[in-house]
């Protein structure tokens, strides 16, 4: 079915939502200061919080790396998908999937907020106060990785026996194993709760989670949607 491989062309939704990462993450390299202030997502109950950065904060990256890594992947699986389910539905899925990643990691957040100072919207003093509660005020969160793992979920489910050829694990893997294993790693990783880890853990796993939830409702009503 896709022995072409993936295919992009500029009236895909795939070309375009790379297109505007890329753009956004030339302009952040020039204007820093007021792309961070806003489109990267705060904590809703820090002073810096713009109801923009909802979205916007999808389209941020941190580095080359990163938006290497997450655009990468939205054009090797983004663009299976999207031909299966069209423009439309791929979008919204993508957009789901990236709402869903915030709302958990936002979630999480509240929830260390309230368990170390007994509120959802403490005061500045006890803000100051505890490191993590600091750091959920005052670091922001950027990239499409939630999006992504919504995409490596839809994937996996959508094509389990797909064998997929990784840089950092050369041998054959079947999608459905790739994608099992990298969801348990981010859990793992995501309850250590290493201060040292800047990685936004629970909004990867919240968008493989909607990911997930999506395609089981689009499933079941199958015989509707395709």
């Amino acid at each position: 079915m896709f022995n072409n491989g993936p295919q992009l062309n500029s009236r895909s939704v795939v070309f375009n939502l790379i297109a505007i990462n890329v753009i956004v993450f030339l302009v952040s390299m020039l204007l820093h200061d007021l792309t961070i202030q806003w489109l990267a997502l705060f904590y809703p109950a820090s002073p810096f919080f713009k109801p923009l950065q909802l979205v916007g904060h999808m389209f941020m990256h941190g580095d080359f790396t990163h938006i290497f890594s997450n655009m990468f992947a939205v054009y090797m699986f983004g663009s299976i998908l999207e031909r299966v389910w069209g423009p439309q539905r791929f979008l919204l899925f993508y957009f789901v999937t990236g709402f869903g990643a915030a709302l958990l990691h936002l979630g999480v957040n509240a929830w260390i907020v309230h368990n170390f100072t007994g509120s959802l919207n403490p005061d500045w003093v006890s803000v100051m106060e505890y490191e993590p509660v600091r750091d959920i005020y005052t670091i922001p969160t950027v990239g499409a990785s939630g999006a992504v793992f919504g995409l490596l979920v839809g994937f996996g489910l959508l094509f389990p026996n797909t064998e997929l050829f990784l840089l950092f694990f050369p041998i054959p893997i079947k999608a459905k194993y790739f994608v099992s294993l990298y969801v348990i790693w981010e859990l793992v990783r995501g309850i250590q709760m290493n201060p040292s880890d800047n990685i936004a853990h629970f909004a990867h796993l919240g968008g493989a989670l909607f990911g997930f939830i999506m395609i089981k409702i689009w499933n079941r009503n199958r015989s509707h949607l395709f």
